[in-house]
């Protein structure tokens, strides 16, 4: 039993570092990370630009885009939840400090969604708010690219032998 488990364990790790294979776990890692479940998508991101360097690019804008596709996700969980509140309550909810900071900065506020703890809350406030849609979107990718460049790129380059 346990060399089948072995077995299977290496073939599944044999597959994820397959560039097609690795690049759509990449994308989903990525996607679930960036809402409200504790998961970090670097791990992946790392593991795939050490395994195949010439993946770079792809697994940064890969990376990117699931991210963001997971923060735009967190973005409507909080409208719905705002509007369900609405329509429970029958009135709106009362404004609190952070909320009144957010709204202040508005979308450019998202540029923060890369932050662990706060930046996936963030996208659900920014719903929650209904700040913009699409310049939420906007500004969580350029703070995302902005992470998943700056880590793995000072991981490779600057400490490499991390890993």
């Amino acid at each position: 039993m346990e060399a089948w488990l072995h077995e299977m364990t290496a073939a599944l790790l044999a597959a994820l570092a397959l560039p097609e294979i690795g690049l759509s776990a990449v994308f989903i890692i990525a996607l679930i990370s960036a809402t409200l479940l504790p998961m970090g998508s670097e791990p992946a991101v790392f593991a795939l630009v050490k395994l195949e360097p010439t993946m770079f690019w792809p697994v940064i804008v890969v990376a990117t885009l699931g991210n963001t596709v997971g923060g735009a996700i967190s973005w409507w969980m909080g409208y719905g939840a705002e509007r369900a509140y609405e329509h429970a309550r029958q009135r709106k909810p009362p404004d609190a400090r952070a909320l009144q900071w957010l709204q202040r900065f508005g979308a450019k506020a998202c540029l923060l969604s890369w932050l662990p703890v706060v930046g996936d809350p963030l996208c659900a406030v920014a719903g929650w708010l209904r700040l913009p849609f699409w310049p939420c979107v906007a500004y969580m990718a350029i703070g995302k690219f902005a992470r998943y460049l700056s880590m793995t790129a000072a991981l490779l380059y600057v400490w490499p032998t991390a890993g």
